[in-house]
């Protein structure tokens, strides 16, 4: 693990609001000191690139990314382009989260089972050799031809990969800069620590230090039951795309991850939601106080370098933004 003087603050930004607010709580995130800002990318939300290029123009030191996007509904040599392009207009501050993607939303659009860790692997490492002004040809899970970027890319785009499972944590160790654990638990983080070890055992020697992010979903408020309430949304998500062995590591029955997935993919989130238990919330997130908040993040600083304040942030999220930070540097050991 890092030492805590440079441990990562992230933050994540969801522009399932107007991408004025989401703009607006990134400036205020980088004012609170946080180190790089990740928006997510789902098809039924506001565009993310288009967030990060008017954040690009609005902060100065903040990295930005997307976080997480997927190499199937963008072609990942044009998802590399649009990466370059946030690294330009930032002035060489992006950074790159790719993962195999949310399952339910994926449902909507037919790709569900072209979910997988080789189309990531590949996708990610042609954009590194098209970053690096490398024409690419390609023919895998996807196919380039001659592909190239007409423009210089400014600056290193460190790549973090978004997963949870075994051989995702693994790979992401040997191959990338960074892990995105989609997790909010000592256990599950202790237990990524361990697999992402195995893979860096067969890592580059050039390779820059790895760091392990628990990309976790933050609650924090000073009503302890609304910030738990905040919480459902994210953690239905995450516990209908959660693998079989992290359910069961929680207790939590496969059919009821199953049901909250099927009622995410029909639209029906009010049903969802009222599907999350108290247990999901327990396993899933970091809601409560910021006390509450400042003790589970003490304990994931054991097993990562650094964490990203996930979705919903808190029941005000402008002010969690500062709670959280607050909570996160009043986590660090003495």
């Amino acid at each position: 693990m890092r030492e805590d003087a440079s441990a990562t603050l992230g933050v994540e930004l969801t522009p399932e609001e107007p991408i004025p607010t989401v703009v607006d709580r990134g400036v205020a995130a980088e004012a609170a000191g946080y180190d790089v800002a990740f928006v997510s990318c789902h098809y039924n939300n506001r565009d993310p690139f288009a967030t990060l290029a008017r954040l690009a123009g609005e902060t100065d030191g903040i990295r930005l990314g997307p976080g997480v996007a997927n190499p199937y509904e963008l072609h990942p040599v044009t998802l590399a382009s649009k990466t370059a392009t946030v690294a330009e207009l930032s002035g060489g501050r992006a950074a790159f989260g790719i993962g195999p993607g949310d399952p339910s939303t994926l449902r909507n659009l037919g790709l569900d089972d072209e979910r997988g860790l080789r189309s990531v692997l590949e996708a990610f490492k042609v954009a590194e050799d098209l970053w690096a002004g490398e024409r690419v040809t390609h023919d895998g899970t996807f196919e380039a031809d001659d592909a190239g970027l007409n423009f210089e890319v400014p600056g290193e785009i460190p790549v973090y990969v978004g997963g949870e499972g075994p051989h995702m944590c693994r790979m992401a160790g040997k191959h990338a800069d960074g892990l995105l654990f989609n997790g909010s638990h000592p256990e599950d983080l202790s237990w990524a620590r361990d697999r992402v070890e195995e893979g860096t055992e067969d890592r580059p020697d050039e390779r820059d230090p790895f760091d392990l992010l628990a990309y976790a979903s933050v609650s924090v408020g000073r009503d302890a039951e609304a910030a738990r309430e905040a919480a459902r949304p994210p953690v239905a998500f995450i516990v209908a795309g959660a693998a079989p062995p992290v359910l069961d590591r929680h207790g939590i029955d496969a059919d009821d991850a199953a049901a909250i997935g099927d009622h995410i993919a029909a639209g029906e989130f009010t049903e969802a939601f009222g599907l999350v238990t108290g247990g999901m919330i327990d396993a899933f997130s970091v809601a409560g106080t910021p006390e509450s908040v400042t003790e589970r993040m003490a304990a994931l600083r054991e097993h990562t370098e650094g964490i990203v304040i996930g979705s919903p942030l808190g029941p005000d999220p402008e002010a969690a933004v500062e709670l959280a930070a607050e909570a996160w540097r009043a986590s660090a050991p003495e």
